[in-house]
């Protein structure tokens, strides 16, 4: 098994130096920050993908009608990405372990018990398998691009030379994927350490505050004496004294 194929290489080399540099930049930003922007990647991949789906099935409509297939069914797909995420997660991490499956038993039969678990744990892990699965897709988008890229620099023929050490660049390619998810994690760990020390220095920032000086305490006034009656008895039998 290749991680890094031969075949992908060979027909890949037609790409022009930028287009290939654009993805080896891309696959590295993918395998160094897959769980950080992993909503960004996984609204951007699942619209990219079921726009090109949406202009395949729009070849048989032709007409004005392949690019309106294609946007909106690209647009409906970006916009459902997050809600089903975790769908992706189990159907990859099921195919993966079917895949794995099949590579270590190729004569095992009714697999699905196994695509099955897998697609559980991708569940449960969800995040050590977003993890995995991005630090997977980038080392192997940039090491696809990073060949092509150093095949007109070097002299050497970047298709005989992985056929010719394919033990050496599976072991790098998982050397590789280890260290992404690795980073992956201690990139979300320093995040989050930095999140809890802004929350601990904002309540000493407002306690840090001169506080202000107390209102002047006035004098209330005294009270008024009471009203003289004014009822008719008391006006009778105490009648005012001419001045």
């Amino acid at each position: 098994m290749h991680l890094i194929a031969p075949d992908v290489l060979a027909e890949a080399r037609g790409l022009t130096p930028a287009a290939a540099g654009s993805l080896c930049v891309l696959g590295v930003a993918l395998w160094l920050f897959g769980w950080r922007w992993h909503r960004f990647w996984i609204v951007a991949g699942v619209t990219l993908g079921a726009g090109l789906c949406g202009l395949h099935a729009g070849r048989f409509v032709g007409g004005p009608q392949l690019l309106t297939v294609g946007v909106l069914l690209a647009v409906a797909a970006g916009m459902l990405a997050l809600e089903l995420a975790r769908v992706f997660a189990f159907a990859a991490a099921g195919c993966a372990a079917w895949l794995g499956a099949l590579w270590v038993f190729p004569q095992a039969q009714e697999l699905w018990a196994v695509f099955l678990s897998a697609g559980l744990f991708g569940l449960i892990l969800y995040r050590v398998w977003t993890m995995l699965l991005t630090s997977l897709a980038g080392a192997w988008l940039a090491g696809h691009a990073g060949l092509l890229v150093l095949e007109p620099l070097l002299p050497f023929d970047a298709v005989a030379w992985v056929a010719s050490h394919q033990a050496a660049v599976n072991g790098g390619t998982i050397g590789c994927v280890v260290l992404g998810v690795v980073l992956q994690a201690l990139l979300t760990r320093g995040d989050k350490a930095s999140a809890g020390t802004e929350k601990i220095e904002k309540p000493k920032e407002k306690s840090e505050l001169p506080k202000p000086p107390p209102e002047p305490k006035l004098d209330k006034p005294a009270p008024k004496p009471p009203a003289p009656p004014t009822n008719w008895w008391d006006k009778l039998v105490h009648p005012r004294k001419a001045g």
